[in-house]
């Protein structure tokens, strides 16, 4: 585990950039810390395209203090316009190598301890997927949902684009992320400290019932970990993918939807686009 000191900073968090947008490039080029000891999580959908994802984060770790990256599905996508054609496992290596190459914190490296204004906490990018475990209403397995969902016509596009490889199935893959996940969580958080959990995903399925579409749950996590938020000492459970921002409490504990969205989403809000969201220290902490 690694420990870096925050002096005056703030733990902030941001997600769903999606780059590929010239508005959303935009507003990565004028992201800026507060001040020098912020820390930026960023929680997944950066963009398809490998390059567009190492520009975005040299551009974010040249800025703040430390970034910390967990992946979402967008950049997990072999894209058909993107030259890199790395699929499953394979592309995921390759994105972990790029921000080891950028100084970018990843699910495979040691968790960093937050020390700055409302710490000390572990903060630790979990890579998990989902296994379509969130099915709708009335379906009792993954086909069945599946087969409702191409009736709805509300279907991710993770099933064309997103390769489990070298895994026979994307479900198969979530369940030895967990598996590997929860051991390292086990063995490696200290019993002292509060965590920050960050996740493309949220780890429990109540944020998804205010979807529009409420099949499409079934790409937006895994009931695998619905108590890792009690399981932990978790101070706050950061994800995205939902692109509805908000906060929310589940059974005590902290979960920050930290999403910027497409522009058409964004654009409707009242509150300025591309704001990283303050994570620590809560309302109330000294800064």
């Amino acid at each position: 585990m690694t420990t870096t000191a925050g002096g005056a900073g703030r733990l902030l968090a941001i997600s769903d950039l999606h780059i590929g947008y010239p508005e959303n490039r935009a507003l990565v080029e004028e992201l800026q810390p507060d001040t020098p000891d912020d820390w930026l999580l960023v929680a997944g959908d950066v963009s398809e395209n490998v390059a567009d994802i190492r520009w975005t984060l040299k551009t974010l770790a040249s800025r703040f203090a430390k970034v910390v990256w967990a992946p979402g599905n967008h950049e997990l996508w072999t894209h058909p316009a993107d030259p890199v054609t790395l699929r499953g496992v394979e592309r995921y290596e390759h994105l972990v190598a790029v921000c080891r190459d950028l100084g970018v914190v990843t699910p495979e490296d040691p968790y960093p301890v937050w020390e700055g204004p409302g710490g000390p906490a572990v903060v630790a990018p979990l890579f998990l997927l989902y296994d379509y475990s969130f099915l709708p209403a009335g379906c009792a397995t993954k086909e069945a949902g599946l087969e409702y969902a191409h009736g709805t016509g509300v279907v991710c596009n993770d099933e064309y684009l997103l390769h489990p490889d070298p895994y026979p199935t994307r479900e198969a893959w979530c369940r030895a992320r967990v598996e590997l996940t929860l051991r390292r969580l086990e063995e490696e958080l200290p019993a002292d400290l509060p965590v920050v959990l960050v996740n493309h995903y949220p780890l429990d399925r109540h944020p998804t019932e205010v979807l529009w579409y409420p099949e499409f749950a079934m790409w937006c996590g895994t009931t695998l970990t619905a108590d890792w938020h009690r399981r932990f000492p978790v101070a706050a459970m950061v994800y995205g993918h939902l692109h509805i921002p908000r906060t929310t409490r589940h059974e005590g504990v902290r979960f920050e939807e930290v999403s910027v969205g497409y522009p058409r989403e964004w654009k409707k809000r009242e509150r300025p686009p591309g704001k990283p969201r303050l994570i620590l220290p809560t309302e109330g902490e000294s800064r």
